[in-house]
């Protein structure tokens, strides 16, 4: 029961509510919305962080939701969830993590998310509005922080909405051995500049587009450009080893592998969390918590926009039925993603995920002249080889960015020298691919006198070739291979899980280069190598 409050009458500010009605698409809740903004909460060393408090006007008690942030409290967050949520009958605190938004302390990627959420649990037991009833939401960083709570749930705490979001803050920079270069930075930049507003943020973008075109003649740990200009990021670049003592303690994973808070969890296809989405899916079924999963056709930032209607709805059904009792708005599977095509694709409720049966990957096997068949075909020779030169990098096209990316038209890309493809017959019906996606390719990598041992990176990505030749990214993955070699290693490329169907008259398609920059750094100090894939690589499909 909640002590007598008197609710204050400040509003959300204007450009949250503008923002909010221009949402045509959204629900419109029942209740009228005020705002506390500028609150001080002591953080987890009593530093003071900054936090707004939205609330519904209207008799009764509401449970609450708590959103912890780095990216600031204005737009878009005050309308997503501070307006969005308290209109459906709900508190909602918003609050800039240390260091950021105004907050006390300094920012660290990982360190202090555990012992803040905590306080700010603390302060909500002393608020005569809160009745005892929590539950936490967010995208992106605002999903670690989420998981960093649920490491010791507080009692109050009943249910997580973790959408787009990350528990494991080293494979979002490091994966394969490579820098997640581009993601990196554009991340960094948001958190330092986005509370600021949307000009400073827009001028920041650009100083960033503009340094990343030459970013390939540049070395960790980056000592020009915004890595630079933010201890933190130079600092998680440093470090692209997961053994590391720096990252010890920074992934959340284990918070998902014990029964604990119903979660549900919200990813896209094109989305840079999504491997770790699924994985979370994995550990929370192991443990037999109750968990959903939903995953669209989105990029990061488009589940946030176009996808936010059917986004919003997911969430707001999962709180009511954890917090409320109303499984009303809950779907009869555990797991629903959407199947991407040629035409478009459609929604499709299933059991779980990967779908059963689970049966043997199929491989495809690479031949020489491009062609990519169900069988081995052709002798001993080389399957194909490029020529990879750091100084003119095989760039990145679309894929899963932190900004823009998604599934776009790669044959400007595939025209390159430096790009082999190799591409299936027309298809005489559907093929459906629903799974992990990975590609084994036997590999060679050649480099000039005093380079032999360099190591070299492989890129792979699976694509979907209409009748008209436009080849769409499916999924991809990057891998970086030991150098000096004098016979073939098998380079594994696991490219991120897809729900994809392939029509009746397209033809599969894989691609095979050495790098996509700036999305991956390249190998530090290494000049052109020379790639040859042999016989026996193959593609794995579901």
């Amino acid at each position: 029961m909640t002590k007598r409050w008197t609710a204050p009458g400040g509003r959300p500010a204007r450009s949250a509510r503008w923002m909010r009605a221009t949402w045509r698409k959204v629900p419109t809740g029942p209740y009228e919305v005020g705002c506390e903004a500028g609150l001080a909460v002591p953080g987890g060393d009593g530093d003071p962080l900054v936090t707004d408090h939205y609330f519904p006007r209207g008799p009764g008690e509401f449970p609450t939701l708590l959103v912890r942030s780095p990216y600031g409290r204005g737009v878009p967050w005050a309308p997503l969830y501070g307006i969005l949520f308290a209109e459906q009958g709900f508190h909602v605190v918003v609050q800039s993590c240390r260091g950021t938004g105004g907050s006390g302390g300094d920012f660290h990627l990982w360190r202090n998310e555990a012992a803040d959420g905590r306080a700010a649990v603390a302060w909500l037991r002393q608020q005569p509005w809160f009745d005892g009833t929590l539950a936490t939401i967010g995208p992106s960083y605002l999903g670690y922080t989420q998981w960093a709570l649920a490491l010791e749930p507080p009692p109050e705490l009943r249910a997580m909405v973790v959408q787009i979001g990350l528990h494991d803050p080293y494979a979002y920079f490091h994966t394969g051995g490579a820098v997640h270069l581009e993601n990196a930075l554009l991340t960094g930049t948001a958190m330092a500049h986005q509370h600021r507003g949307v000009g400073p943020l827009l001028r920041a973008a650009l100083r960033l587009r503009r340094w990343l075109r030459g970013a390939h003649r540049e070395q960790p740990p980056y000592p020009t450009g915004p890595a630079a200009e933010l201890p933190w990021l130079a600092e998680a670049l440093a470090h692209p080893d997961r053994d590391d003592p720096y990252w010890h303690g920074a992934s959340t994973a284990e918070a998902a592998a014990r029964p604990t808070v119903p979660t549900c969890l919200i990813g896209g296809w094109q989305d840079v969390f999504l491997d770790q989405n699924l994985a979370q899916y994995r550990r929370l079924r192991s443990a037999d918590s109750e968990t959903a999963l939903l995953v669209g056709p989105w990029t990061h930032t488009s589940a946030l926009q176009e996808g936010w209607p059917v986004v919003f709805v997911e969430s707001l059904g999962w709180l009511r039925a954890q917090l409320g009792g109303d499984r009303a708005g809950l779907r009869p599977t555990p797991v629903r993603v959407h199947v991407g095509a040629g035409g478009g694709g459609e929604w499709r409720d299933l059991p779980d995920w990967p779908p059963p049966p689970g049966a043997a990957a199929v491989p495809w096997y690479l031949s020489a002249g491009g062609r990519l068949a169900e069988r081995a075909l052709g002798g001993p020779a080389p399957v194909g080889e490029f020529r990879h030169d750091p100084a003119d990098p095989t760039p990145s096209l679309g894929g899963p960015l932190a900004r823009g990316g998604g599934r776009l038209d790669n044959r400007p890309l595939e025209a390159r020298a430096d790009v082999l493809t190799f591409t299936g017959p027309e298809l005489a019906g559907p093929l459906e691919v629903l799974g992990p996606v990975g590609a084994r390719l036997r590999v060679t990598g050649e480099r000039g006198p005093g380079a032999a041992g360099a190591a070299f990176d492989v890129f792979a990505r699976l694509c979907d070739v209409d009748p008209q030749g436009r080849s769409v990214h499916v999924c991809d993955g990057l891998v970086r291979v030991p150098g000096g070699a004098s016979e073939p290693l098998e380079a594994v490329v696991p490219m991120t899980a897809t729900a994809h169907r392939f029509e009746a008259g397209h033809r599969v398609r894989l691609q095979v280069s050495g790098g996509a920059f700036p999305r991956y750094a390249p190998p530090a100090g290494a000049g052109p190598v020379r790639v040859v894939l042999h016989p026996g690589s193959v593609l794995e499909l579901p």
